[in-house]
């Protein structure tokens, strides 16, 4: 049986997918910065940062729900799970908040995945989509839960914790449109760091010199 502590946060599945180094510094070497973007993902959170629960027109909306799948070793935080009244009982359907709009890659479908993965381990019963809720189009966006997600997500929570148990940070590779939007920038240093050298030494060398 798995410690706590040793579970992989979902979150770290979205780093990952985003940028491997990103996702290194955040769970590995516990490093953090904030920018106009994270600024503005936090402020969108708070609405549904504290757990509460609430039931309007047959829907039960919990915010702020702990999720747990043992079998694959994750945990997390679902923004909103809705219930919905069907025929066969209640359904879950999860939603996460994200700034900004629609992205042209797959984080943030593996995300929300991976927390539908824990709700049907919980729940013991299927759960075929969700939804992401990007603050600047103010609109959802369906999530179909197929197999070819469920695929990767499972690919994705592999190799996080693979990278995660061998505690090695991927090298830095200089990518303007990802790197220059993420707040970890200055202390990646993707474009000054040497090829293999960790955060870590960097800023050791920063502080003797």
């Amino acid at each position: 049986m798995l410690d706590e502590e040793d579970f992989t946060p979902i979150s770290a599945l979205q780093h990952y997918l985003y940028c491997p180094r990103q996702c290194a510094l955040i769970h590995i070497e516990q490093l953090w910065a904030e920018n106009r973007h994270t600024a503005e993902g936090r402020i969108l959170h708070e609405q549904v940062d504290k757990p509460k629960g609430q039931r309007r027109q047959g829907v039960r909306t919990v915010t702020a729900m702990p999720l747990v799948h043992p079998d694959l070793g994750m945990i997390g935080i679902a923004d909103v799970v809705e219930f919905h009244s069907q025929a066969e009982g209640q359904r879950a359907y999860p939603i996460e908040y994200k700034r900004g709009r629609p992205k042209n890659h797959r984080a943030d479908e593996v995300q929300l995945c991976a927390q539908a993965l824990c709700l049907e381990s919980m729940l013991g019963y299927n759960i075929p989509e969700g939804a992401l809720f990007y603050g600047e189009t103010r609109r959802r966006t369906v999530v179909v839960f197929d197999a070819e997600l469920r695929q990767l997500t499972c690919q994705t929570l592999a190799c996080v914790q693979a990278m995660l148990a061998a505690m090695q940070t991927p090298i830095a590779v200089y990518v303007p449109r990802r790197c220059d939007a993420c707040s970890l920038i200055d202390l990646c240093q993707p474009r000054l760091l040497q090829r293999g050298k960790s955060v870590q030494t960097w800023l050791s060398q920063q502080l003797e010199e």
